[in-house]
């Protein structure tokens, strides 16, 4: 039988262990179909002829800035919440939160004058997530044990 969805708040605190990133703040938003990444710098390269990224990022919670690199699943438009459209590329990474690990697509953008570097879209959540927006960090902290 399949796990019961995790119910969340508003913001959570969550992981992704195959970028590097053991903790980040994340805006949970029904809203938004796409999960989005803030990143300080992005390098487009290929390998074997295929499209890669390079980018790198600092969240709060780090000590130093984190490099990784992840192949191109796909260019896609994405509309910001201004109502600006703008291509980004989209990886596929791991997201964890709880203890529960799944496979997500995220795009990566500048999110510099945003109060929070991950946007968890509802593609992400759908059938793993209950979103209670009227709590926050229902799931703990990066301190908690």
């Amino acid at each position: 039988m399949a796990d019961a969805p995790l119910v969340v708040g508003w913001r959570e605190w969550l992981r992704l262990p195959a970028l590097g990133i053991p903790a980040i703040k994340a805006k949970v938003d029904t809203g938004a179909r796409s999960s989005a990444l803030h990143v300080d710098r992005l390098e487009a390269f290929s390998v074997g002829g295929a499209p890669w990224v390079r980018f790198s990022l600092r969240p709060a919670s780090a000590i130093a800035t984190i490099e990784a690199e992840a192949p191109v699943l796909d260019r896609r438009p994405v509309t910001d919440s201004g109502g600006r459209t703008s291509e980004r590329p989209f990886i596929v990474t791991d997201v964890e939160l709880a203890g529960r690990r799944w496979p997500i697509e995220v795009n990566l953008t500048s999110r510099t004058n945003m109060l929070f570097p991950m946007l968890l879209g509802r593609t992400a959540m759908a059938g793993r997530l209950w979103v209670d927006p009227a709590r926050s960090y229902c799931l703990g902290t990066p301190d908690d044990p």
